[in-house]
This record gives structure tokens, sequence and C-alpha cells, in this order.
């Protein structure tokens, strides 16, 4: 992690069931989390102003604002981007969108997954989010974000597997040893500001009317109808 001159990231993820949010200043990070769909968006700032109170700085001392910008919870990356989007005009900073399956290996190499990890989450509906990322100095794209069966994920040899998707989908992931697997690996707003500070230096931010979510499933909502064959509870 850079200290010193790094700049100061303000970062939000609300993709998934667990909501965190992150201040990295001066090469510490300081961190808030909490769980529940329904309370996202009513707790997301209060736990961002408490991190901000602990780091020691107004938000206005920020460099740049970056989100979980996707793939995830149709409704949580649509708050995430639209909550960073208010902090980035309010204080004219840039903001970074962040793939949250990147997050996720970033989160399992942390953890000792290694430098090959394939990130699954669970995207309902018999489905998953995944991708494959790889780490050489900075990390490559292996398979870009995909939605798909979880039959369908490509497991590539000596590669580990993290993220929810494992636990909902076992039996499509059974043929992998005990220790290449990293089920409890959820997108976090730390690990999103630590890959911002990267993204910042490679200049990657946006304006703050340019954030956008990363959708992969084009249509969010399916009749009763399509959700009974596709073998789904209404």
């Amino acid at each position: 992690m850079t200290t010193g001159s790094s700049p100061t990231i303000a970062a939000i993820d609300t993709s998934t069931e667990l909501a965190s949010v992150a201040i990295l200043h001066r090469g510490v990070l300081f961190t808030h989390q909490s769980s529940g769909h329904a309370t996202h968006s009513a707790t997301v700032l209060p736990m961002l102003q408490r991190a901000l109170q602990e780091a020691g700085i107004a938000l206005a001392e920020c460099d740049a604002f970056a989100y979980g910008c996707g793939p995830g919870s149709f409704t949580g990356v649509r708050t995430a981007c639209g909550l960073v989007q208010g902090l980035a005009f309010g204080t004219q900073r840039k903001v970074i969108p962040v793939v949250t399956l990147l997050a996720m290996a970033h989160a399992a190499r942390r953890n000792g997954a290694g430098d090959d990890v394939i990130a699954v989450m669970d995207a309902r509906m018999g489905e998953v989010y995944w991708a494959h990322y790889r780490y050489t100095n900075q990390w490559q794209i292996m398979t870009e974000p995909t939605l798909a069966r979880a039959e369908q994920v490509d497991s590539a040899p000596g590669a580990a597997v993290c993220g929810n998707g494992v636990c909902a989908y076992p039996e499509a992931f059974s043929s992998l040893p005990d220790d290449g697997r990293y089920p409890d690996i959820l997108p976090h707003a730390a690990d999103i500001a630590e890959l911002a500070v990267l993204a910042l230096a490679r200049g990657e931010s946006v304006e703050a009317r340019e954030a956008q979510p990363l959708y992969l499933r084009n249509k969010v909502a399916l009749t009763t109808a399509e959700r009974l064959a596709a073998g789904v509870n209404a």
C-alpha cells in the first residue's frame, strides 16, 4: 500500500447484501460495513461520516470517490453510483468505477488465493456473474465479466475460485480442492479503494455525470411465467 503522497480515496460498495465504505488516507484504511439490502441507502452515508471522523479529515479532503460499479444487485449498484455521483458533484471531484469482480479477486489474493483468481458472484435465477483475473505486477483480465449459468464457468487449471457463487451452486465447483475455494469473499469498499488508487494513477477516473453502473443482465425483471419456466420461485 502506498503512503506519503498517496491520494485520499473514499469508496462505497452496495452491490451485494454487504454494504461497505472505506477511506484510504495516507496509506491507512478506515472501514465500516453492514448487512441487509433494505438498509443500504440509509446506512451508507452515516458509515462514511464515521470513517471520515476516524481518519480525521473532511469530505472535501478526499481526492476522488470510488464505487463498486457492478455487476451485482441492480438496486445496490445504482445506489452506490448515485451516492458517489452526489458526493463528487458536491466536492467537484472525479469518480473511479471499480468492477466488483476485480475487487473480489483482489481480496482473494490478499487472503492467500494466489495470482490466478476466478471471481464468481451469485446472480440469482440459476446464474452467476464471473470473471477470470491474473496478477503479474498488476491485474490482467483473462476473461471479461460475464453472466452465465454456474456450470458454464470456465475453471482454468490452477486458478482459485472466490465468491458466493461457490456456495450457491456447489455442484458446479465440486471438483475444486478445498484450498482452491474462497466462498466468503464479497466485494468490499476497502479493496475498491486500493484498486482505485492504481486506477487514478492510470488516468481512469471519470466526471461524476459520466459514472454508470455495469449491468450484465439486459432484462432485470422476469414475468411470473418466465420465472416459473426458469425454475425460480415466483
